[in-house]
């Protein structure tokens, strides 16, 4: 269960670049990559193993899709019973747009449930070039209906995708997705082993009407009302009365409230309360700081270095100057 296979390899990947790469999810134990016995040359694919069975699932995690060489690798669990998990839920996507690659599909329809391979778009042989349409493997069909009804007619790379059930290769004319392979699909349990996740998302709904393939889910039943029991004008004088709605206070009802201060006596009195005071270059009042019922304070005394200010300066009236008798200007 430790053990992973990495498939889609260029020829230039070595057993050294593998466990470099994979060492980074965690400890590796082994390497392996089956070699043809006349070129020895690497047939492609893999085995990484690790120490724990969690190393190899975050690998699987971080590590499936990504580009090495330029070439997106499938990174998946090397198990016997991998064949087992293909209940048939195979999409055909059409008109894709020739920037699209394996990466940004499994990155779009990974998100409506697992998906056993990687995405397979059909490309030139000589070329490379995507051919406009690929293949998608779900593990269930609840995650290829959601995928068909969310992503059908949907803009990707600016073109707008067709999503539809895939036909199969033994039978002509035949698409996925039928009757028969959904029940097998139901009572397939190894299926749902591996799909822990959605054990709880499967539970059987009651009362819910079959749903065929490309058709909306029902809404919903809704519970029925209470019944209302008619109340006559006979049995008026018989129906208490209801309870009195308590007043509200500012208390809770175990809790009684603070006693009051008592008035006068000998309690001193409360301290004033302190007041705004006024903006600057305004005159105050006289009592303005004086508490309610006492005299205002005296002035404050002024400083030791004040001086009145100084008188401004007036000249004296013009007078005329004494003329001598006899004295003509």
């Amino acid at each position: 269960d430790a053990t992973i296979y990495a498939g889609g390899l260029d020829d230039k990947v070595s057993e050294t670049l593998l466990w470099e790469l994979f060492v980074q999810a965690g400890p590796v134990v082994n390497v392996h990559m089956p070699k043809d016995r006349v070129t020895q040359m690497h047939q492609g694919y893999g085995f990484v193993e690790f120490l724990s069975e969690e190393d190899a699932d975050y690998a699987i995690k971080i590590m499936n899709m990504i580009k090495l060489y330029g070439k997106p690798i499938r990174v998946n669990k090397a198990s016997a019973h991998q064949k087992n998990l293909d209940v048939g839920a195979n999409i055909f996507i059409g008109n894709l747009d020739v920037e699209v690659d394996e990466k940004l599909l499994y990155d779009t329809f990974s998100a409506f449930g697992v998906i056993l391979q990687t995405p397979k778009i059909m490309r030139d042989p000589e070329t490379g070039k995507s051919k406009g349409f690929a293949f998608i493997n779900f593990a269930s069909f609840e995650a290829s209906d959601a995928a068909m009804d969310a992503m059908n007619g949907q803009y990707l790379c600016n073109r707008p995708i067709s999503v539809s059930y895939a036909f199969k290769k033994d039978h002509k004319g035949e698409r996925h997705g039928s009757a028969a392979e959904r029940l097998l699909a139901a009572q397939n349990p190894s299926a749902h082993a591996d799909r822990p996740h959605q054990l709880f998302a499967d539970a059987p709904v009651q009362n819910m009407l079959p749903v065929m393939p490309g058709q909306m889910m029902p809404p919903p039943m809704m519970a029925p009302p209470p019944p209302v029991v008619p109340v006559s004008t006979t049995n008026m004088s018989m129906i208490a009365p209801p309870p009195p709605v308590p007043q509200p206070t500012p208390f809770p009802a175990t809790i009684p409230p603070p006693p009051l201060p008592p008035m006068g006596g000998g309690q001193p009195p409360l301290p004033p309360a302190m007041g705004i005071p006024p903006p600057p270059r305004m005159m105050q009042p006289p009592n303005a700081w004086a508490p309610p019922g006492m005299p205002a304070p005296p002035p404050r005394p002024p400083p030791t270095n004040w001086r009145p200010p100084p008188v401004p300066f007036a000249p004296a009236p013009y007078a005329r100057p004494y003329q001598p008798d006899g004295y003509q200007y």
